[in-house]
């Protein structure tokens, strides 16, 4: 199963974006494909974060339009939401142990542990730091 990290979600929702396209595509793809695909809870949480954010963004999305831009991609019935299961801390703590993990590239842990125990086998991100992360294949789609 394949997973979608924050950045390809921000990227094929606003428009200024240079890699727009090519991220929408690679959403769209997965989308309206029949193989099962992810979104890990953090990063939904995280792409609201981001596309809200006045001092990211000048305008901001509005929450209304990240909300429904959400709520179209969650209507693939392909798609799979997840989260922290039980049996999780052995794989995140495996994994920051491993990449020798601390401060903000814990959160990229996170999400790499939910991927792991979720069974998702590549992680689809322009974010290099995920190369460290042991046991999930990192592939920009972007490039």
């Amino acid at each position: 199963m394949t997973a979608l990290d924050t950045n390809i979600l921000v990227y094929a929702h606003r428009m200024e974006s240079p890699w727009h396209e090519p991220a929408r595509n690679c959403l769209r793809e997965l989308a309206e494909g029949g193989t099962p695909w992810a979104m890990a809870w953090p990063c939904v949480h995280e792409f609201l974060s981001v596309v809200t954010h006045p001092k990211i963004f000048k305008p901001p999305t509005p929450l209304a339009v990240a909300l429904a831009d959400l709520e179209t991609w969650f209507e693939s019935p392909s798609l799979r939401l997840i989260g922290e299961p039980t049996g999780y801390w052995p794989n995140l703590r495996r994994i920051l142990e491993t990449g020798h993990v601390a401060g903000p590239a814990v959160h990229d842990a996170r999400i790499a542990a939910i991927c792991r125990s979720h069974g998702v086998s590549v992680l689809f991100s322009a974010d290099r730091d995920f190369t460290r992360l042991s046991g999930i294949q990192v592939r920009n789609p972007l490039v």
